[in-house]
């Protein structure tokens, strides 16, 4: 594949994950014998295109260091903000002096270890040459609600509905600027594809695999077993 910008891989993974209940950090819990986190970089870490995978971390993150790629040269890390987009505004910032404006940054949840290296080459093969960028997403199969107190108020086509996944593939200049104006504005944005439509961008939609799940929940951690395991085989 020959690419005319760099790319550069983001994972947010300053949060503590609430739902699931554990004593540790969600992306530091176990599947298949090794954390989530260190699932999620090894997949990234395949995909040759990537310069560098910048990790924002948790300020008292003490699990870290303990992790196999804590010392990979390709590996950068960040500080964590309260928000999402703190964190990645943070990695961002960390590239600053590395990416040029003009540069594709590929952020990506933590928590979506069972992402595969043809569906992140897919979203670059595909929006490379894309004004704006997009999004990994997946067309919603399931009849959809809408809901106010507990009512149904009305029931939304799901037609025009995806649900949005990560990677999110955008320029290092747009990027850091609809994240920079949104926290300015003090608005919540809660990916990166919003904060570009905050900005009047329309992102593109890449379909992606149903497999690429995030861990939110105890039993979606047998799950990403399963799949894990699964893919082995393809």
């Amino acid at each position: 594949m020959s690419l005319k910008h760099a790319f550069w891989g983001v994972v947010p993974a300053a949060g503590v994950g609430k739902r699931m209940g554990a004593n540790i950090p969600k992306q530091y819990l176990p599947v298949s014998g090794k954390p989530v986190l260190q699932h999620t970089l090894e997949r990234l870490l395949s995909v040759e295109a990537l310069s560098a995978v910048v990790v924002a971390l948790g300020l008292e993150d003490g699990f870290w260091p303990d992790l196999p790629f804590a010392d990979n040269p390709r590996i950068l890390v960040a500080d964590g903000g309260k928000e999402r987009a703190d964190s990645v505004l943070s990695a961002l910032n960390r590239l600053e002096g590395l990416a040029s404006a003009d540069d594709w940054v590929l952020v990506h949840d933590a928590a979506r270890l069972c992402i595969t290296r043809s569906d992140v080459l897919k979203l670059i093969e595909q929006l490379e040459h894309d004004p704006v960028g997009g999004i990994l997403a997946l067309p919603s199969s399931d009849t959809l609600k809408g809901v106010t107190d507990g009512i149904i108020v009305d029931t939304v086509d799901r037609n025009h509905v995806w649900r949005a996944l990560t990677p999110q593939m955008f320029r290092y200049g747009s990027l850091h600027d609809a994240l920079s104006s949104a926290a300015e504005l003090g608005l919540t944005v809660t990916d990166e594809a919003s904060a570009l439509e905050l900005k009047g961008h329309t992102p593109r939609i890449v379909e992606g695999r149903p497999d690429n799940i995030k861990i939110t929940r105890p039993e979606d951690l047998s799950l990403a077993a399963f799949y894990l395991e699964q893919q082995c085989c393809e």
